[in-house]
């Protein structure tokens, strides 16, 4: 059995996405769901040098469409993924730098419509067995942005 070092995670953590520019997203850490997911929309798929892009638009404040961030990247793969209503939908898969706890973990992230979810990201075990075990009993333990930011958080 080899032995290495976890990162304790709490079950919900601010995380940030440092090649889209997003400082801030609040996510919920899922060991049940494989792949991460992130709330998107105006998706559009083209093509750049023979290969395949997709660009789209993330809303990185809860319950707020503020300081949308458009981002392009290419597609990793396509997806039939079951939400948690059973439902059974094709998705965008992109791999997208994940920072979580001051560690950057590259994740593979579906793209999908999660404004009536709870939390605008989902960060799945295939990104959280990069290093980190989740304390369901606890929150935050990287840390929370300054005041001011979470109060854009809850909207405006």
């Amino acid at each position: 059995m080899s032995t290495h070092s976890n990162t304790v995670a709490g079950w919900r953590e601010w995380v940030s996405l440092p090649a889209l520019g997003v400082d801030w997203v609040k996510a919920k850490l899922d060991t049940g769901a494989r792949t991460s997911a992130i709330h998107a929309f105006d998706l559009a798929e083209f093509e750049r040098d023979g290969a395949d892009w997709v660009r789209f638009s993330i809303h990185p404040w809860q319950r707020s469409a503020a300081d949308a961030v458009e981002a392009e990247l290419p597609i990793h793969d396509r997806r039939s993924v079951r939400s948690s209503s059973g439902h059974s939908q094709e998705r965008y898969v992109v791999l997208m730098g994940v920072r979580l706890l001051g560690t950057e973990v590259t994740a593979e992230v579906t793209l999908s419509r999660r404004d009536e979810m709870g939390f605008r990201m989902l960060i799945g075990r295939e990104a959280l067995r990069q290093g980190f075990l989740v304390d369901p009993r606890r929150s935050y333990l990287g840390g929370r942005p300054d005041r001011e930011i979470r109060r854009r958080n809850r909207g405006r």
